[in-house]
């Protein structure tokens, strides 16, 4: 069994953290808590020039030709870096796109999207906050060649700066758990959006997108009419693997600042590391991190092999959330005081981890599925 990077992931992975240390430092993170936009325009522009927005894009839609273990490691460096901006926000719109959308439109949208110009942003949960087809009750009502929609998205990441948002939205009532779901591409300087900035943990740009009466071409639709579901829980899965990389390239910092720490900190004549005590809870945070790691690279390659990865996914994202987690609350305890103040680079692991904790479902969120697969 063979664990281990491909050389080419290996390069990834180290030209992504040599990159990401010297352009994206903690005090452009913390800069962009109070930015308006929320990311350097320049950053992103530098970010889109490597390739690593259209990574996971055909080559035939000016993309990387990568798979998904290949975005895996680049996240899990983005996330130990707490890399501020719409880049995986932009990325996932990308992939319905990719799965959902004609030969036209993935034409038209994906080479600007791998080349940066285009930033594009998935508006799906409701104030249920579910991830789940109940959780979706914004209306699209057809009108001649349109569609009027109208209803509320919550925690809609970046759409204060996105060209376009991908909405998904009820078509028609279904007896079906899943149908009478649609896709929209909706253009965010339509008539009829407001978007009212939400105050979030990891000082991340999430948005209240309130489409009120809002004409959205017949054209727009992105795959069948009620049928988008499908697209949507598949990519949602890979959205949440894609959290759990983040989160683990975060966890993992948050241990290396912890060790490095209690090697150098005395306390009663020695190092703080040299304590039984502090030494289980290093321990401990290394089993849960490496459960982490191991969970989600399993189920991002089973992702790139095009293999069955549901249960995979939904072990990965509970796993993460509760072990990271862990990570971050045993590194304040080894740290002490010194991790709470706000120029430590402590708080911005644990903020960062414990929003990403319910972003594309929360653990319980997960386990429930896992009881129903196992028939319970």
């Amino acid at each position: 069994m063979d664990f281990g990077l491909s050389e080419h992931q290996n390069i990834l992975k180290k030209s992504a953290r040599d990159f990401l240390a010297r352009e994206c430092p903690k005090k452009l993170v913390r800069e962009m808590f109070d930015d308006e936009k929320g990311y350097p325009p320049q950053l992103w522009k530098r970010i889109a020039d490597l390739g690593w927005v259209g990574m996971v894009f055909p080559e035939e839609y000016d993309g990387g030709g990568g798979d998904f273990l290949d975005l895996t490691v680049l996240l899990e460096e983005m996330g130990r870096a707490c890399l501020p901006g719409p880049f995986l926000s932009t990325v996932i719109a990308g992939m319905i796109i990719l799965e959902a959308g004609n030969e036209n439109q993935k034409r038209k949208l994906l080479p600007k999207i791998a080349a940066g110009e285009s930033i594009v942003t998935l508006a799906i949960t409701e104030s249920s906050a579910l991830y789940t087809p109940e959780g979706i009750n914004a209306t699209a009502i057809a009108e001649e060649q349109d569609y009027i929609m109208s209803g509320t998205k919550l925690f809609v990441p970046d759409a204060h700066v996105a060209d376009c948002l991908i909405c998904v939205v009820r078509t028609e009532d279904s007896c079906a758990k899943s149908g009478g779901i649609t896709l929209f591409l909706v253009d965010s300087k339509s008539t009829g959006i407001s978007c009212n900035p939400l105050l979030t943990m990891a000082g991340n740009k999430e948005f209240e997108v309130l489409l009120d009466k809002v004409s959205v071409p017949q054209g727009n639709m992105l795959g069948e009419l009620g049928q988008g579901w499908e697209v949507v829980e598949s990519v949602l899965r890979k959205a949440a693997v894609a959290k759990c990389a983040e989160m683990v390239g975060a966890a993992h910092q948050a241990l290396e600042l912890t060790v490095d720490y209690v090697k150098e900190r005395v306390q009663f004549g020695r190092p703080v590391g040299s304590f039984q005590a502090v030494q289980h809870h290093c321990a401990n945070m290394l089993i849960a991190l490496e459960g982490a790691r191991f969970l989600t690279y399993e189920a991002a390659w089973l992702i790139s092999e095009n293999l069955p990865h549901a249960k995979e996914v939904a072990m990965a994202k509970a796993w993460a959330s509760d072990a990271c987690n862990k990570v971050v609350l045993l590194a304040h305890q080894c740290t002490g005081g010194v991790s709470l103040i706000e120029d430590h680079d402590m708080p911005l692991y644990t903020r960062r981890i414990k929003q990403d904790e319910t972003t594309y479902g929360d653990a319980d969120f997960h386990r429930e599925f896992l009881a129903c697969e196992l028939g319970l």
